[in-house]
């Protein structure tokens, strides 16, 4: 059973240092896009997704393995690395595209938030679409909780801390203890008062703005449905798998 009065949320991946994630277990969120296109990816069939933190390292990668069954996925500031198979757009990530494969992903923030919570005894993978599935998972842990929110370049996103608070919300049945933490507190009130319409909020929120700034707005409505798909994506020695 987990233990309300210890679940935290940092608000962006700049915001902890990584030994304070020991024995811990870690829940990234990336609403946009990050996340969201991991947990499609895999729902459709992806075989597995490798996080890298820059275009060097997915190359030594790529250059490692079987190039017949991998594609070099991810972006720089919302656009599509160049000479890679795929972007970081959820819509890209069909079966017919990414069916049976390895992905090398490389995103701004959510593959760093990733990268730096490998040292956690648990990482899983949030994002609206599988939120309950997340947190039927986390209610069932007894270690310490964590939600690190990855933010955009250090900055906090309103969409991730929302989803923090969703989760939070969710996992005391909208009664948060007393004791809770500081920013458990601050999802969950976040949450609490836009509960009501949290699609229009992400879509008004800095990094939406962004993104539409570079014709993406599907992106935004489907990263914005609840409750899609029922898989939640774990890290097991620096690959993600169902």
């Amino acid at each position: 059973m987990a233990n309300l009065e210890t679940l935290d949320v940092y608000l962006s991946a700049h915001s902890f240092p990584e030994e304070e994630l020991r024995d811990k277990v870690t829940v990234v969120i990336d609403v946009l896009r990050a996340t969201s296109t991991i947990v499609t990816a895999l729902q459709n069939g992806a075989k597995e997704i490798v996080p890298v933190e820059d275009m060097g390292e997915a190359s030594r990668i790529a250059q490692s393995v079987d190039s017949d069954n991998i594609l070099l996925c991810g972006e720089r500031d919302g656009i599509k690395i160049d000479g890679y198979d795929l972007g970081n757009s959820p819509l890209e990530y069909t079966n017919e595209m990414v069916g049976g494969k390895t992905l090398i992903f490389n995103t701004t923030n959510g593959t760093q938030a990733i990268k730096k919570a490998v040292g956690s005894s648990a990482l899983y993978i949030a994002s609206f679409l599988n939120l309950s599935a997340v947190v039927d998972i986390l209610r069932k842990e007894e270690k310490d909780i964590v939600l690190i929110c990855a933010g955009w370049r250090g900055r906090l996103a309103l969409e991730d801390l929302i989803l923090a608070g969703n989760i939070v919300y969710n996992m005391c049945d909208g009664k948060l203890v007393p004791e809770a933490r500081d920013g458990a507190k601050v999802a969950f009130g976040l949450y609490e008062k836009y509960k009501g319409d949290v699609a229009s909020v992400i879509h008004s929120s800095n990094h939406a703005v962004r993104l539409k700034g570079l014709e993406v707005e599907n992106d935004i409505d489907y990263c914005s449905q609840k409750d899609t798909c029922s898989l939640v994506p774990v890290l097991n020695k620096g690959i993600i798998t169902r």
